[in-house]
């Protein structure tokens, strides 16, 4: 006689403590094998496949897209192989009577928060049209029908409303918890990149032919934060409790702005890599995360994090630290500017604006200065291309 097989939200690395149901690959009574991609869920990190653990028939599966369950919480039950085929469900029609209190249990904990959030009675609920097995009413189905709703300030259609869900949700409760916890402070330092872009320009194509890579003024800043991360060990830390773990080992988080939101790939031993080297990594991160192909392995272990915003036209941003990291480096625009020089005279230079956001409890600010001063120094002594 066959058992049935739970399968619950594994954990998807250390930080991460739920997760959102994107879509599932299979329907109930759908056969599946073993490490077969059953469902997608999504992060404030990356978006995820969980394979089946077993071959089977699902069963039951017991999440609908759009609700975020906890590490551990049920997925779906998988009959094991062997097992007869349970009849897919037949679709049924919209629950006509009003719930009572005890049919709570029809519906699922994240679908009744939700309905509480928005003074939405059993009544009601039970009179909305379901899109999940059996006619149950999903998460997006209420969201769907409160954004048909009357607007709050009695207007027409000139309000959009916008549920965050997925991705953008889970960096948002991952932004607040950072800025909430963590007291910020921030820095600026302004750079002088004449060099450093003479060099990239001179480089860049014998460069790109012999490494396959391209050179670009992040890929100096990193190897720059990765050598002043020596002088300056407190910024490649996490806080855990009343204990600062110091990391002897660079994971350096590099943030990709894609559709869905903001994706950071880590670069691992960033402290021990080449000019080149970092550079493919960053290439590789940059293409994967863009094309929605990054795997969890490749969003984890972060002890630091940098974003380049000076693409945009942005010369000074102050980026939020990523939880539970105690820094982020923001790059600004390169611009140039007319500066005095040393015997008094004036040039024109190219000046990039790098800020420092760091949690106050592990920091203090001279400490913050003295390592944008050695990213500095690091960035305009060290113009080695290896």
């Amino acid at each position: 006689m066959s058992e049935d097989f739970e399968v619950t939200l594994p954990k998807l690395g250390e930080s991460i403590l739920n997760a959102t149901i994107v879509k599932w690959f299979k329907k109930e009574g759908e056969a599946i094998n073993k490490d077969e991609p059953l469902l997608e869920v999504s992060t404030d990190k990356v978006n995820s496949e969980i394979p089946s653990p077993i071959a089977g028939i699902v069963k039951t599966i017991h999440a609908q897209p759009d609700q975020e369950l906890n590490v551990g919480e049920l997925l779906a039950t998988i009959a094991q192989e062997g097992a007869a085929a349970p009849k897919p469900p037949s679709p049924s029609k919209p629950q006509e009577a009003a719930p009572t209190e005890e049919m709570k249990d029809y519906y699922s904990p994240a679908l009744l928060r939700l309905a509480r959030e928005n003074n939405i009675s059993f009544d009601e609920l039970g009179k909305i049209p379901g899109s999940g097995a059996g006619g149950r009413i999903t998460k997006k189905d209420l969201e769907e029908h409160i954004a048909k709703g009357p607007c709050p300030l009695g207007a027409n259609n000139d309000v959009e409303h916008i549920k965050m869900t997925g991705m953008r949700k889970a960096i948002a409760d991952n932004i607040v918890r950072s800025f909430y916890e963590a007291p910020h402070a921030s820095l600026v330092s302004e750079v002088d990149v004449t060099d450093v872009m003479i060099t990239i320009k001179a480089e860049k194509e014998a460069f790109l032919k012999k490494y396959g890579s391209k050179l670009t003024i992040t890929t100096f800043v990193a190897r720059a934060i990765a050598r002043a991360l020596k002088e300056y060990p407190l910024l490649n830390a996490s806080l855990k409790g009343d204990t600062i773990m110091v990391k002897r080992f660079v994971n350096l988080g590099i943030a990709v702005s894609v559709d869905q939101g903001i994706m950071v790939p880590v670069i691992k031993g960033c402290q021990k890599l080449s000019l080149h080297e970092i550079a493919k990594a960053i290439g590789t991160f940059a293409q994967k995360a863009r094309t929605n192909t990054l795997d969890p392995d490749d969003v984890q272990e972060g002890t630091i994090t940098l974003t380049n915003f000076g693409m945009t036209g942005i010369q000074i941003g102050i980026p939020i630290i990523r939880f539970p990291e105690v820094a982020i480096i923001g790059l600004g625009g390169i611009s140039k500017k007319v500066v005095v020089l040393d015997d008094d005279s004036f040039g024109v230079h190219q000046i990039m604006y790098v800020s420092l956001t760091f949690d106050h409890r592990v920091i203090d600010g001279m400490y913050g200065c003295g390592f944008l001063g050695a990213v500095k120094r690091h960035l305009q002594e060290d113009l080695t291309v290896d």
